[in-house]
């Protein structure tokens, strides 16, 4: 299913849905990001996606990562709350959602690359690189608060 990102956009379908999703910033040791390239949209993005009934917004991060990627992951940290409702993402079935997503910090902790039918690619990117990547400026904000140490949040798992 295609999905289509407006931000801040007069243009945009109005939000019909809201579901709540968490997103993860996953460095290694040596600092990269843990990125993938999406099938919907065909941009880079960190992994993540809805929390299911039933689990925890941690056991989602988890789940996400390990599906989307293959890695494994220690979540260690809130990066924050992003739910603008001037950000809307339309999918090809008529669903248009208001963004609402937790993004947390995490940290490699074993498994292999693996890309998933969500991810085309899957890769450890230098912080250096992540600006020449094609992404949606939500990404960008997400991974730039998820990589600055001094910002930090509460987290309760």
């Amino acid at each position: 299913m295609g999905r289509r990102d407006f931000y801040d956009d007069p243009n945009a379908p109005p939000a019909n849905a809201i579901v709540p999703a968490v997103t993860a910033v996953v460095t290694d040791t040596d600092g990269r990001v843990l990125l993938i390239h999406r099938t919907d949209n065909d941009r880079w993005a960190l992994p993540g996606g809805g929390i299911e009934l039933g689990e925890s917004v941690s056991d989602a991060v988890r789940r996400e990562v390990k599906e989307e990627t293959g890695i494994d992951v220690e979540v260690t940290g809130l990066v924050g709350i992003y739910s603008d409702p001037r950000h809307v993402i339309a999918y090809d079935d008529g669903e248009v959602r208001q963004q609402f997503s937790i993004c947390f910090r995490a940290r490699s902790a074993g498994g292999e690359l693996a890309g998933s039918s969500e991810s085309s690619e899957v890769r450890w990117v230098p912080t250096d690189e992540i600006g020449t990547l094609d992404m949606h400026p939500a990404q960008r904000l997400r991974i730039t608060h998820g990589l600055d140490d001094s910002a930090t949040a509460p987290y309760i798992g």
